[in-house]
C-alpha cells in the first residue's frame, strides 16, 4: 500500500501530467525516491516552476481521499509497475502511470481488442453499422473498446453487450462520473459485463481537455480501430492518428459521398490509412491466425439473430401530442414473440409497469429482481421501444404483453 501511496502522489501532482512523470522516473528512478526529493533534486528537470513547486508539497490528504474513493466505489487502480499492467501500453510514447478500472480484470495483451469509434451525431445507417459489427466482434470472442458518448459510442457498447460478451469503456473523467447523462444506465452494465477505465481518479468531471488523452489509451489497448463515420477535424480522427502512430490496425466503413459527416472516413480509406470493412469478420481475418485460441471455434451469430438483436433507431414521433388522459394505443406482442424479443427480466418488468407507470425503486421492489438488473434491463427496453422514461423518472410501457 506505501509503494501505491507513492504512484498516487506522484500521478495527481498539478502540472506534471503523463509526459512529466516519465521525467521524473527517469531522473529519480521511483515515485517514492521522487516523493523524499528535494528542491536541488528537481532543478536538473526542465519544468516549470510551478510544478517543481507541486513537487515539493508531500501532504498525502488527496492521496488517501482517493484509496477511500476507490475502496467505497469498489474501483480497482494499477499502476505502470503493476505485473498486470498492459504491455500494449508501457509501448506508448506516454503510457498512463495510473489506471482507475471498475469491473473485472482483463489481460489485454491477449485480447483481440478492437476499438469502435465514431460521431457523435451519426446516421440512422452509421448508427446500425456500429452496433452490429460490434456484436459480430463480441460474439466471435473480440474485446470491443470504445468510449461512452453518444452515437456511435453508445451503438457499440450496446452492440457489444447484445452479442453476449464483455465490453470495455476508456473515460475522460472519473469511472464513477456518468457523462453524458442519458448513457448513465450503461455505466452500470459495462462495469457488470466488462470494465471502466481512466487515468482520472474519481471524482473528476469529464473535460474536453481530457478526451484527446484519453483517445490514446483506448487506441493502445487495441490491436486496431474502426472509424464507423467522422468528419476529417474530429475526436475520432484524433484516436485514428493515435492508433497509426502507435502502428495498431485502422479500419473504416465506407459511406455515401452526400453523407456530410462521412468525409473523414472515406478520406481514409483514399489516402491508403484505412482498410476497407463491411462487417466484424472483414477486421478479425486479420488476426485469426495470431489468436486462433480466442477466436476460433467461436460460433458466429445467426443473421436472424442479429437482425432480432440490432438497435435500429426508430422514427421521431409526430409532432402533435396527444391529449393525457388517453392513453396511446400500444403494441401487442405474442406470446410467440416474447421470449425471442424480451429477456426475462424485461418480460417481467414489463409486467410490472403494464398497468401504471412506476420508478426503479419501485420496480425493484414490486420484482424483487437487483437494483443494477433492472437498471441494465430498463436500458435495454428503452432502446428497444419498450419503454420510455417520463417525468418524475418513472417508467411507461409501450408495448402489450399478451397473456
Amino acid at each position: 500500500m506505501a509503494k501505491l501511496k507513492y504512484w498516487l502522489w506522484l500521478a495527481t501532482r498539478r502540472g506534471l501530467g503523463p509526459a512529466g512523470v516519465l521525467m521524473v522516473l527517469d531522473h529519480l528512478t521511483t515515485p517514492e525516491r521522487a516523493y523524499y526529493s528535494e528542491q536541488e533534486d528537481f532543478d536538473p528537470l526542465p519544468l516549470p516552476p510551478a510544478v517543481k513547486e507541486a513537487l515539493l508539497d508531500k501532504g498525502l490528504e488527496g492521496v488517501d481521499r482517493i484509496l477511500d474513493d476507490c475502496d467505497r466505489l469498489s474501483v480497482d487502480i494499477m499502476t505502470f509497475q503493476d505485473a498486470g499492467y498492459p504491455q500494449r501500453l508501457k509501448q506508448l510514447a506516454v503510457p498512463p502511470a495510473v489506471l482507475y478500472v471498475k469491473g473485472r480484470p482483463f489481460r489485454f495483451d491477449e485480447e483481440v481488442a478492437i476499438g469502435v469509434v465514431g460521431t457523435r451525431r451519426p446516421s440512422q445507417a452509421s448508427q446500425v453499422r456500429a452496433g452490429k459489427i460490434a456484436m459480430e466482434l463480441t460474439a466471435a470472442g473480440a474485446l470491443v473498446v470504445s468510449g461512452i458518448a453518444e452515437g456511435v459510442d453508445r451503438c457499440a457498447v450496446l452492440g457489444a453487450l447484445r452479442g453476449g460478451g464483455p465490453v470495455v469503456s476508456v473515460l475522460a473523467g472519473g469511472v464513477d462520473q456518468r457523462f453524458p447523462h442519458e448513457n448513465r444506465f450503461l455505466y452500470d452494465d459495462v462495469a457488470a459485463a466488462g470494465a471502466l477505465i481512466s487515468e482520472y481518479p474519481p471524482g473528476t468531471p469529464h473535460k474536453g481537455s481530457h478526451f484527446n488523452p484519453r483517445n490514446r489509451i483506448l487506441s493502445g489497448l487495441c490491436l486496431g480501430v474502426l472509424a464507423v463515420e467522422c468528419e476529417p477535424q474530429s475526436g475520432t480522427m484524433l484516436t485514428v492518428n493515435h492508433a497509426l502512430e502507435q502502428g495498431r490496425e485502422v479500419y473504416a466503413i465506407p459511406i455515401g459521398l452526400d453523407e456530410q459527416s462521412a468525409r473523414g472516413t472515406n478520406r481514409l480509406i483514399h489516402d491508403g490509412k484505412a482498410k476497407l470493412v463491411e462487417d466484424g469478420p472483414d477486421i478479425l481475418k486479420d488476426f485469426a491466425e495470431l489468436y486462433p485460441s480466442k477466436l476460433a471455434g467461436v460460433s458466429a451469430l445467426a443473421p436472424a439473430v442479429v437482425e432480432a438483436r440490432l438497435d435500429k433507431p426508430r422514427e421521431a414521433p409526430p409532432a402533435k401530442r396527444r391529449p393525457q388522459q388517453s392513453a396511446p394505443k400500444r403494441e401487442q406482442i405474442s406470446r410467440s414473440q416474447q421470449k425471442s424479443r424480451f429477456t426475462d427480466d424485461e418480460l417481467e418488468i414489463l409486467t410490472a409497469i403494464e398497468q401504471a407507470a412506476l420508478t426503479a425503486d419501485e420496480i425493484v421492489e414490486k420484482t424483487q429482481i437487483p437494483a443494477k438488473r433492472v437498471l441494465s434491463a430498463l436500458t435495454m427496453l428503452q432502446v428497444q421501444g419498450g419503454v420510455e422514461e417520463r417525468p418524475g423518472r418513472r417508467f411507461y410501457a409501450l408495448v402489450e404483453l399478451e397473456t
